[in-house]
């Protein structure tokens, strides 16, 4: 099937525009997630929304998008909410909290999946796509929910934008100024929680903590501002859910959960090693340019500390002396410096015996020399 065919499948049109749903939400609330250090808040909420999906089920006695959603917002808000309370008024910290919520909520969860399979119900088939998604099961009427969802938690971001925005960053400044900052912290666990749960039937409960940190993680290495940063971080979920979804249409057998992940975490790697500034490539071509321009200045401070204890500016240090001195070879760092003007490679007098070529200081050289050893001297003192 071409690519303008698939465009026009009915099927694959929704699984794109849950995508695009899903990736838009995951972007904007993962920022704040990954901005206050709780990027393991949304795995914790996506495994404690199974035991939500089951009671759901088990209520409505069939799978109803509306009602299975409902419980899984219920359960995942919830076990965030016991995380809060456990780091606020106990010893434990926002780690361990997080591990006994998630390990406990999933183990109810799998509990009661059990439970459900051996009640000989003929509508609990495909209940358990929840675990890994189901992509190609998304209905015109479970877009109409996760749409309202979507909207919903955007229209709160855009209303309480400040105040999410200074929770984020500095709490105990926010809390001064009067602000409920824990009432605003419940608030944004629980959009969270529906960030999660607009996931749950595209990715399902054990791949839905990638796509909250993924898109924002990606995001945080492009921007220095929390307005780009979101902004970006919507743009990298959308275009890799719609991506993904696209790819498993093409790929026939690849499932379309696993394959969105695998394309926002790939523009992830991308952004670790290319990102202006941050990312592991430019890091290390400036520890590259750091350790020569040190080398640089070692050998150059090296001749300026010769001239200066033989009272002579213009002092002859020979090549082998440096390199001795150094305990490597100096001659690349001094060509270097020798085409900046700092020294020049200078024959003997022709009275002197031996003519042998010296490494001397230029005019230049001595006073740069000199303004790096004074430098490091105020920066000792």
């Amino acid at each position: 099937m071409s690519l303008l065919g698939l465009l026009h499948d009915y099927t694959i049109q929704n699984v794109a525009i849950g995508a695009a749903l899903l990736g838009l939400i995951s972007g904007v609330l993962g920022s704040f997630a990954v901005l206050r250090k709780q990027s393991l808040l949304g795995d914790t909420m996506s495994h404690a929304a199974l035991p939500g999906v089951c009671i759901g089920f088990i209520v409505a006695g069939a799978r109803e998008m509306g009602i299975i959603l409902l419980g899984a917002l219920t359960t995942g808000a919830l076990a965030a909410l016991v995380m809060l309370l456990l780091t606020r008024n106990s010893r434990l910290k926002t780690d361990a909290g997080l591990g006994i919520t998630l390990s406990t909520s999933f183990a109810l969860g799998v509990v009661l999946l059990t439970h459900i399979q051996n009640m000989n119900n003929a509508a609990q088939g495909g209940l358990d796509a929840f675990l890994f998604g189901q992509a190609a099961a998304t209905l015109r009427g479970d877009l109409w929910i996760m749409g309202g969802i979507t909207v919903a938690a955007l229209a709160l971001v855009i209303a309480l934008w400040k105040e999410f925005k200074l929770v984020s960053f500095d709490p105990e400044f926010a809390a001064s100024l009067g602000m409920p900052v824990m009432w605003l912290e419940v608030i944004l666990t629980v959009m969270i929680a529906l960030a999660v749960v607009v996931g749950l039937q595209m990715v399902g409960v054990v791949l839905m903590a990638a796509m909250i940190i993924a898109p924002a993680v990606a995001a945080r290495q492009w921007s220095h501002r929390l307005e780009g940063m979101v902004m970006l971080a919507a743009v990298i979920g959308v275009s890799g859910g719609v991506f993904g979804a696209v790819l498993s249409a093409l790929s026939r057998g690849l499932a379309t959960g696993p394959l969105i992940i695998l394309s926002v975490s790939s523009v992830v790697m991308v952004s670790l090693l290319l990102a202006p500034g941050r990312g592991f490539v430019w890091e290390g071509v400036r520890l590259w340019r750091g350790r020569r321009r040190l080398r640089y200045q070692q050998v150059l401070t090296t001749l300026y500390r010769l001239a200066v204890h033989h009272a002579d500016p213009v002092f002859r240090s020979e090549q082998g002396m440096l390199d001795t001195y150094h305990g490597h070879r100096t001659r690349a760092a001094l060509r270097q410096l020798q085409k900046r003007g700092l020294v020049e490679w200078r024959s003997a007098p022709p009275d002197e015996p031996g003519g042998a070529k010296h490494w001397v200081l230029t005019a230049s050289g001595f006073e740069e020399a000199k303004r790096i050893l004074d430098s490091l001297g105020q920066e000792e003192r």
